[in-house]
């Protein structure tokens, strides 16, 4: 398919997500929110990937909505709203819920819903010198549909605030409330992102997957015998799986697994 606010490349088992249109800050419309929904579907199915880097062309990452697209939506009625910030909402499900491993690579300012898309990611690598901000209550708005990704990213105490004050912060300050996980300088963001991916397309494909629902669906849960039960299944079924016993055979063999044929 041809994209017309992204660029998509796949080299090496990594599929790169470029948000490209820089003129406006990479801000989103809802073509671009049909196009990532469609993008991360997709890659999520590809065998050929094991790894999504999202990435973003320009001197900003994304700076939330466009700003003719929410003239449009000041007019919308209720019921347009509703449905236009679902389907907002289903695209960054669609990133969380993506089966591979996904490394948001964060080159510029991250404002609004680029925050969302960046927190929807599974490794969040930022350089230094990136702002974030969440800066819709400066425009009577509040992050309602990127909430559940980004206070799970930056905890609930960090977001009690930002939500609420729209203050800029900074790389080193993303990095000490948990929503990045690495702050590296400019010249070294690519290098560490791809240190980041070759690592990942290294591992047991199955085991990726199900470590990502692994964290995902225990996190929270109570320490309970159905949880117990749970878990114990997800590691007896994984050990019995072709690409357990290979890994298993191979480490004890002492040579590659056959993923990495």
């Amino acid at each position: 398919m041809n994209y017309e606010t992204l660029s998509i490349a796949i080299a090496d088992k990594v599929a790169t997500v470029t948000l490209n249109r820089p003129e406006l800050r990479n801000a989103f419309n809802e073509q671009a929110i049909a196009e990532l929904a469609l993008a991360f579907d997709e890659l999520g199915r590809n065998e050929l990937v094991r790894a999504v880097v999202l990435a973003a062309n320009g001197p900003a990452f994304c700076a939330g909505a466009d700003l003719n697209w929410m003239k449009k939506m000041a007019g919308y009625s209720h019921d347009e709203n509703l449905a236009d910030a679902s389907r907002l909402a289903d695209m960054l499900r669609t990133i969380y819920l993506c089966p591979k491993p996904t490394v948001a690579k964060v080159q510029g300012d991250c404002y609004a819903g680029g925050m969302g898309l960046v927190a929807a990611c599974d490794i969040v690598v930022a350089a230094d010198t990136v702002n974030f901000c969440l800066s819709e209550v400066k425009l009577g708005l509040i992050p309602a549909t990127i909430s559940p990704y980004v206070i799970k990213a930056m905890g609930e105490q960090a977001a009690r605030r930002y939500f609420i004050t729209a203050e800029r912060f900074d790389a080193a300050s993303a990095l000490r409330m948990g929503f990045a996980h690495e702050v590296v300088a400019a010249d070294a963001l690519d290098t560490t992102v791809a240190g980041l991916v070759k690592a990942l397309v290294s591992n047991s494909p199955n085991a990726v997957v199900e470590a990502k629902k692994l964290v995902r669906e225990v996190v929270g849960a109570p320490v309970t015998d159905a949880l117990l039960r749970d878990t114990a299944e997800r590691i007896a079924g994984i050990r019995a799986s072709s690409e357990g016993r290979e890994g298993v055979a191979s480490f004890l063999e002492k040579r590659k697994p056959n993923w990495l044929n």
